[in-house]
């Protein structure tokens, strides 16, 4: 089964680029290109990411992340966005981000760290066993 993403950018190129190389990594992935949008998408749609461009046309990725947190508390959000300052990745983690990537940075570098992402998530989900509760 394909994990499905939420991509949000705002830039045609990126978009599409990403979108196909997450596609042929076997995601299944949905894009947005604002803010507006991504939340409705999101509030009707199960997703295993949430993978979110920082500038966009109505808004930041900051605040739409806080947005989808007021919903949504379990599912990962990794930005991946040309803001490159530490005070950009510290209110990317502040909004309720697990992750930061500048770009560029390469496609491995991004997938590794999507699935890493998707892989703790999961983890957190998993059923408490009977002998963890008795130790």
């Amino acid at each position: 089964m394909k994990r499905p993403i939420l991509f949000i950018e705002d830039h045609d190129d990126t978009r599409e680029l990403v979108r196909l190389v997450l596609e042929a990594s076997g995601y299944s992935v949905t894009t947005e290109t604002t803010v507006a949008g991504a939340l409705q998408l999101a509030k009707t749609n199960r997703f295993d990411l949430y993978l979110i461009d920082n500038w966009l046309p109505d808004g930041t990725g900051f605040e739409l992340c806080e947005q989808i947190r007021e919903f949504d508390f379990g599912t990962p959000v990794l930005f991946y966005s040309g803001a490159v300052f530490d005070s950009d990745k510290l209110t990317a983690i502040q909004a309720g981000a697990q992750g930061y990537l500048s770009k560029p940075c390469s496609f491995a570098d991004l997938l590794r760290t999507m699935a890493v992402l998707i892989d703790q998530a999961d983890a957190r989900l998993t059923p408490t066993k009977v002998h963890d509760l008795v130790a």
